[in-house]
């Protein structure tokens, strides 16, 4: 029997600038919702009636949806394929829920259906926006994902500048940006109606205008056509290390009870007592789905991924802090304001709105010019400079009074922000191999969500032990978060061979 001589892998066809840019432009409208998101649920939980020190619990709806939806997503955009494709449907079903959350969010007047809703639009950006990454991976070659990773900046950039801006922008309009206590400033409800509306037709125009390579196609791409190995079929991992999460769970939830510590704390407790709970059940049924193959995955990853990861923890804890506390920050300190429903207030949020396009717009400027600069001196190192400038923005938050000069430590911001959404995930996709672009994508965003979850458990307990009435104290926490995500990325190795080549 002659044994078959497997062919060579196909290179990818590169793309050119409005191919990038039609695989990219559903990200404006994604990040439109992220924007008004992270610069106005603060905003609306305090008009409603939330103290400052519960901002960060109300939060959690974001890192627990993320944590459930992102992996699942991940593992089945990279087996679906239907007459929208591989990735298309995602974007579409997301992009429907989330216009419709944004449409609920600022319409009601009860602090936990706001909280609820929030939760909806979580999961639903999750399920538009996590199968985009892996979009980028399978439509260009190794060599452009670095170009591709930067357009999806530049709009992830361009689009938090509109919704950052937005309710200033109605403002000047005219319409009113205060409201009666316990109401939502009409200026902040049209925001969030533009939202909705761009969110659908942006990542309508990618559903439309881009054509998926069929998995035929992404075979011979990968691997060649004789050998390339079916997803699903290769042998699963299972770890044996389910009882000691269980074990460190449940001491978690026991300290919380028996030395009364912040209620919230159940919560991480319960993730690990669930995390150890799902091993153990995948291992003693040597299950074959969605969850056995995201646990074995996991247990698999490539050494640079775990070396990234735990640069991805300290940055979006320090992310997450200034999105939280920013709002409370920059009202008490440079507006003198704490009443939400004083003009002061939500002239001082209106503001945290423009630093936030701010910082964004210097993110799509930086976006072009970080690969510049890591073509020099690596993508790790490019990397930990632009972390470290965020560092020093945040810093600039906590010592700056002025309104107007709190436009400069959002450059560091900007900078830092440009190099999250792009360093790592080309980093990452070098090391990945391409038919798991989508799981193990998920899988990395652990590590975005996971910090999330962190802060929203424990930053008000930590609020009010050390910083009671002080939020602004946050942003040296948050900055030495991303001084020491910074040192974690000098130890990332990188290659450029992708696994599975």
């Amino acid at each position: 029997m002659t044994a078959s001589i497997p062919q060579p892998m196909l290179q990818k066809p590169k793309q050119g600038f409005w191919g990038l840019w039609n695989i990219s432009f559903g990200y404006f409208g994604i990040q439109i919702a992220f924007a008004l998101q992270n610069a106005n649920v603060s905003r609306i939980f305090q008009s409603l009636g939330s103290s400052v020190d519960n901002l960060a619990f109300l939060w959690i709806a974001g890192p627990v949806t993320g944590l459930i939806v992102q992996p699942l997503i991940g593992y089945y955009s990279d087996r679906t394929w239907g007459f929208l494709g591989r990735r298309r449907p995602y974007f579409l079903a997301g992009a429907v829920m989330a216009g419709l959350a944004l449409l609920g969010l600022p319409n009601t007047g009860l602090l936990l259906l706001a909280a609820a809703f929030l939760w909806l639009l979580d999961a639903s950006l999750n399920v538009a926006m996590e199968p985009f990454r892996a979009f980028a991976g399978d439509m260009t070659p190794d060599d452009q994902r670095a170009q591709a990773f930067a357009f999806q900046t530049c709009f992830i950039g361009a689009g938090a500048v509109l919704g950052s801006l937005a309710p200033a922008l109605f403002n000047w309009l005219g319409i009113a940006n205060v409201a009666p206590e316990g109401m939502i400033p009409p200026s902040v409800r049209y925001s969030f109606y533009l939202g909705a509306a761009a969110m659908i037709l942006s990542v309508g125009w990618t559903v439309l205008r881009v054509r998926e390579y069929s998995p035929e196609e992404l075979a011979v791409f990968e691997t060649g056509a004789d050998n390339f190995p079916e997803a699903g079929h290769e042998p699963l991992v299972y770890p044996r290390s389910g009882p000691l999460w269980v074990g460190a769970g449940l001491a978690v939830l026991a300290l919380v009870e028996t030395l009364a510590l912040d209620k919230q704390l159940y919560v991480l407790g319960a993730g690990l007592t669930a995390f150890g709970l799902i091993q153990i059940g995948v291992r003693v049924t040597t299950a074959k789905g969605a969850l056995a193959h995201i646990v074995s995955d996991l247990a698999q990853m490539p050494v640079q991924m775990r070396q990234l990861a735990c640069a991805q923890f300290f940055t979006w804890i320090g992310f997450f802090i200034v999105w939280i506390y920013t709002t409370p920050v920059v009202t008490a300190q440079a507006f003198g304001a704490i009443d939400t429903a004083s003009l002061a207030y939500n002239q001082g949020a209106d503001w945290v709105g423009v630093m936030f396009a701010f910082y964004n717009a210097v993110a799509a400027i930086a976006a072009f010019l970080l690969p510049v600069l890591a073509r020099h001196i690596g993508n790790a190192a490019t990397h930990a400079i632009g972390l470290l400038c965020g560092a020093v923005g945040f810093v600039g938050i906590l010592l700056i009074r002025d309104p107007h000069l709190l436009l400069l430590p959002m450059v560091g911001m900007g900078i830092a922000w440009a190099s999250v959404l792009s360093m790592p995930y080309v980093i990452l996709t070098r090391v990945l191999p391409p038919r798991k672009f989508g799981i193990y994508i998920g899988i990395f965003n652990f590590f975005i969500v996971i910090p999330q979850l962190v802060v929203a458990t424990l930053m008000g307990g930590v609020m009010r032990s050390f910083f009671p009435g002080e939020p602004r104290w946050t942003m040296l926490v948050a900055a030495l978060m991303m001084a020491a995500a910074a040192a974690a990325m000098m130890l990332v190795k990188e290659t450029t061979k992708v696994a599975g080549e």
